[in-house]
């Protein structure tokens, strides 16, 4: 009889694969078996890169000499913890009656380089028919189309390339840098620190680049001087029957102005000194003298005639704020550090059980859109939200309205956009399996359940009003905005009004004003006019400094690497940068975890902000004086772009290795060649400074 074997990466996977094609067979070991079906699991990977040690024995010993270490022939091993289940998946692949293989591993690079290793260590003879199943969630429909429409594995052949040279890239980087700087300057640093311990200098091509962002922006906050400013502000009465009240206007010296281009000014709402603030004041209400001891100005009540503003400029538009694209891990990541203080690993393995769970889609993603096939059978994942809590209402409305009908043609719908797998959303399954994940499981699965419904509701819609004021030469700008319409805010909520700054040296107060003011108010602004004269009420200074760069946090500091170094906060933005970033997205996390593991950065977890050790900045100094270019963004992202053209088949896995193997031999070649402990000794003096 002929079997077919189901090959998956975990045994949970494998019990929903049972489910979905309804066998009934007792559990073996290490295997699921009925009279023409067999599923079997890996747990994670079971084989390996060896070690040096393997090629030669001599190897173990670190030297200079043998230096770059490029093999021609990689060496695998079986990791020893998993040996059993090895042997149990290799006797099972080589069984004779099983003649079909179906390769279920997750659908994505590293998924396909776990199954590859399995077949090449256990001598898959290739006269078996091997199939890829690629699915985006773990519902019962979605492993049925998945093995339905499977293709032969051989498809997959240009992303098990650029696998494996990931994973060659990361051991030849790992190895040979590794190895030629701690023989380097090991003993530079260990002398240094006074530690007794002894570690190598761990350098990698994706951590050491973040490392380099993370002590680059420590170095830029440190070096950062403090500029103060002084703004002048203006208040003018506004009344009507139902109102009396007086809203501010800051100065700006546009042109006209006889501050425009002045030398005396921060940009050009404010004064770098005092004085230039008070003479401002001063000049405008020299006919109306009441001044304050601090150089402000206020109205003389007992005075028949008012200091007058003229509105020269009044604008009134509607403005929309669309939902926002769909979240990828990075953008999930992003939020839930930045929301529930955890950090991007975290994150990950929640979202991982929540998929397992069939609860959402694949994780590991870069897309925030949805594919057209996907798009079509949406109906099916609002649907099953009925049934979860408080969202039954916003789903049971989408498809009563049947706002969902329009979605292919959406800006949430691109099939050129997504490479493995689409956005991050519910599947409308498995409610249930809410109440066996923790509190904070929760939470993540209704930020995705949230963003995901947003996408159906119609934009939130505000009023803005702006308004110049001129009191003489000068300008006053102002400006209001209100919320009209809630639109998709009612699913999402609606995000602070300090998030919507007007400039950057605004207060949050003034920004949370900006947005909260009554309906009278409001009436009472949208009545002015163009050419309306208003009595000026006070002139005042308000002080302000420059502000240092934010240090990055988990989620911060993982978008950075998703957009090549880069941290673009604008939402919009971000979505039209194209190009490969730092690592992938099942990678990010672990790497910072692993920066944070060995020393080279600290996490604050009730923060979630990250900053450099004392260690950390050391191996900077090395890396920048030895192989600068393992800290350039640019070029670490580069890398990975050129895994992506492998994977594409724009580029050989030849053509990938021959420059791998190039670059690695001329930085450990121009290291050996360095004499610079001294500058070096001296670099490390001036950065302990900082840890004292």
């Amino acid at each position: 009889m002929s079997v077919s074997l189901y090959i998956t990466e975990k045994p949970s996977v494998a019990l929903e694969f049972a489910k979905a094609l309804k066998i009934r067979a007792k559990r073996q070991d290490g295997y699921i078996e009925s009279d023409d079906t067999i599923i079997t699991w890996c747990v994670g990977h079971l084989i390996t890169m060896s070690y040096p040690e393997a090629y030669d024995p001599a190897l173990k010993k670190w030297s200079m000499e043998p230096l770059p270490f490029l093999p021609k022939e990689f060496l695998y091993e079986i990791i020893p913890s998993v040996k059993k289940q090895f042997q149990i998946v290799k006797n099972l692949l080589n069984r004779k009656d099983v003649t079909t293989i179906y390769v279920c591993t997750d659908s994505g690079r590293e998924g396909e380089y776990i199954y590859r290793l399995v077949d090449q260590e256990a001598k898959v003879p290739d006269t078996k028919i091997k199939k890829r199943v690629w699915i985006d969630s773990q519902t019962e429909e979605e492993i049925l189309r998945g093995i339905r429409e499977a293709k032969p594995l051989s498809a997959y052949d240009n992303l098990s390339d650029a696998a494996y040279l990931r994973a060659k890239e990361d051991y030849l980087m790992g190895i040979n840098f590794s190895r030629i700087l701690t023989l380097k300057y090991g003993n530079s640093i260990q002398n240094f620190l006074k530690s007794k311990k002894w570690s190598a200098i761990s350098v990698g091509r994706v951590m050491t680049c973040v490392l380099g962002m993370v002590v680059r922006r420590e170095r830029e906050i440190r070096n950062f001087v403090k500029t103060p400013f002084y703004r002048v502000i203006s208040s003018f009465d506004i009344k009507n029957e139902e109102y009396t009240g007086e809203f501010t206007g800051e100065f700006r010296a546009v042109e006209g102005s006889s501050y425009f281009n002045s030398p005396l000014l921060y940009k050009e709402n404010g004064f770098l000194k005092r004085e230039s603030a008070e003479k401002l004041i001063k000049d405008l209400a020299k006919d109306y003298p009441k001044y304050n001891d601090d150089g402000t100005w206020n109205k003389d009540e007992a005075s028949e005639e008012d200091l007058l503003g003229e509105i020269t400029h009044l604008e009134k538009k509607k403005e929309n704020k669309n939902p926002p694209l769909l979240y990828n891990l990075a953008e999930l990541q992003n939020d839930c550090s930045r929301m529930y203080k955890i950090s991007p690993d975290e994150t990950l393995k929640i979202v991982q059980e929540l998929y397992e769970k069939k609860l959402v889609t694949y994780p590991r993603t870069d897309a925030r859109v949805l594919s057209t096939a996907v798009a079509k059978e949406i109906y099916k994942n609002i649907k099953g939200l009925e049934a979860y809590g408080k969202f039954s209402g916003f789903a049971q409305e989408i498809i009563t309205s049947g706002t969902y009908k329009g979605l292919s043609k959406s800006r949430y719908v691109n099939d050129s956009k997504i490479t493995d797998h689409y956005a991050i959303i519910p599947t409308g399954q498995g409610i249930n399996g809410l109440n066996s994940v923790s509190a904070t499981a929760q939470k993540v699965y209704e930020t995705i359940v949230r963003r995901f419904l947003s996408i159906f509701y119609p934009p939130a819609v505000y009023r803005r009003v702006n308004i110049t004021v001129k009191i003489g030469l000068e300008s006053f700008f102002s400006t209001f905005r209100v919320l009209e319409e809630e639109g998709y805010f009612k699913v999402a909520g609606n995000p602070s009004a300090a998030k919507d700054k007007r400039t950057a040296d605004k207060s949050n107060q003034e920004d949370e004003e900006e947005e909260n003011q009554d309906k009278n108010f409001i009436k009472t602004i949208m009545s002015l006019k163009k050419g309306s004269k208003l009595p000026v009420n006070s002139l005042y200074i308000k002080e302000g400094e420059t502000s240092p760069p934010k240090r990055y946090s988990s989620g911060t500091l993982i978008l950075a690497m998703e957009n090549a170094g880069q941290l673009i906060e604008d939402e919009e933005l971000r979505a039209q940068i194209k190009g490969s970033g730092i690592g992938t997205s099942a990678t990010r996390a672990e790497i910072l975890n692993k920066l944070v593991k060995i020393s080279y950065l600290e996490l604050n977890k009730k923060t979630q902000i990250i900053t450099p050790s004392l260690l950390g900045e050391l191996v900077y100094e090395v890396v920048n004086a030895s192989i600068r270019s393992l800290l350039n963004a640019e070029l670490t992202a580069s890398w990975e772009k050129g895994l992506t053209y492998v994977a594409e088949g724009k580029i050989t896995k030849e053509e990938y290795m021959e420059k791998l193997e190039g670059f690695v031999a001329r930085m450990v070649n121009g290291v050996k060649g360095l004499n610079n402990q001294l500058l070096l000794t001296r670099n490390f003096n001036e950065v302990a400074s900082f840890y004292k």
